[in-house]
């Protein structure tokens, strides 16, 4: 069973499953097996031209809606007025269903509308019932902030890249003091994870591979939500397999003092904020 992070009313799985970058076919492959293993919070965006694939897998498995939690992303293009309902209206029709638990604007930079504006327009579509939830993703600790007066409905997360080599003190701080989750993407560091010594170390003392342990960190952090992402159905039991153990405060130390001031990987410089 995975937890929940509660966060302003939205009951987050506390792990989910990640599709960036999959194409349409690894999805139908793996997806499915995926849902079948326990995975019920999925994630998906406009921009990674999956929706569809992951609205038939949806569909198609058998268990209600309302037992999932899926979240998408609208993409910078796409905040001005008009394109944005109705990009939205696209990725639904594309996820064959009438609403997402939680809709995320995807990156602060790449667009010129004020964020009053994209706020404004994430508020209307929750209003109007096309997204049970709101939040943002890629947004810095002040852009956090800022969001959160500009918006009347409650941001629930802020979705960062996240994982031992990255430290991420501000936003976290700031988004506990808002009330806000972070979920975590990019968990593994791009595969660094499960070859590092210390987190193989840690696991096994625990009976854990490394990549557990990579996991184990994040979700044992208050208010922190991690996606796990594999194309690799044998993968699919060990990430799952996270919430049998605890990591003592000195490894839960050890790794966090693994962060490099080189640790971030996605920065896209049009795209991206001046990060913390």
């Amino acid at each position: 069973m995975i937890p929940i992070v509660p966060s302003h009313g939205a009951n987050i799985p506390a792990l989910g499953f990640g599709t960036y970058r999959m194409s349409g076919a690894e999805i139908h492959e793996v997806l499915p097996q995926a849902i079948r293993a326990g995975f019920r919070h999925i994630d998906t965006a406009q921009i990674y031209e999956n929706e569809d694939a992951v609205g038939s897998v949806i569909a198609s498995s058998g268990i209600p809606r309302d037992q999932f939690f899926l979240t998408t992303k609208i993409w910078v293009t796409n905040f001005a007025e008009g394109d944005f309902e109705r990009s939205l209206d696209e990725s639904l029709a594309r996820l064959q269903t009438d609403y997402v638990d939680l809709l995320l604007l995807h990156w602060p930079g790449g667009s010129e509308v004020p964020m009053a504006d994209r706020i404004g327009r994430l508020n209307e579509v929750h209003t109007a019932g096309k997204t049970r939830h709101i939040g943002v993703s890629n947004y810095n600790a002040a852009q956090m902030r800022e969001a959160v007066q500009h918006s009347d409905a409650p941001l629930v997360t802020n979705q960062v890249e996240y994982h031992p080599w990255l430290a991420q003190g501000p936003v976290l701080l700031a988004a506990r003091e808002l009330g806000l989750s972070i979920t975590s993407y990019y968990a593994m560091a791009d595969g660094r994870a499960a070859t590092d010594p210390l987190l193989a170390e840690i696991g096994a003392d625990h009976g854990k591979t490394a990549a557990q342990v990579a996991l184990r960190w994040l979700v044992q952090q208050p208010g922190v939500i991690a996606l796990s992402k594999t194309a690799r159905v044998e993968r699919l039991a060990e990430n799952l397999a996270i919430f049998d153990f605890t990591l003592n405060k000195e490894e839960m130390a050890a790794i966090h003092a693994l962060a490099r001031p080189d640790g971030r990987i996605v920065n896209p410089g049009h795209l991206a904020p001046h990060w913390d």
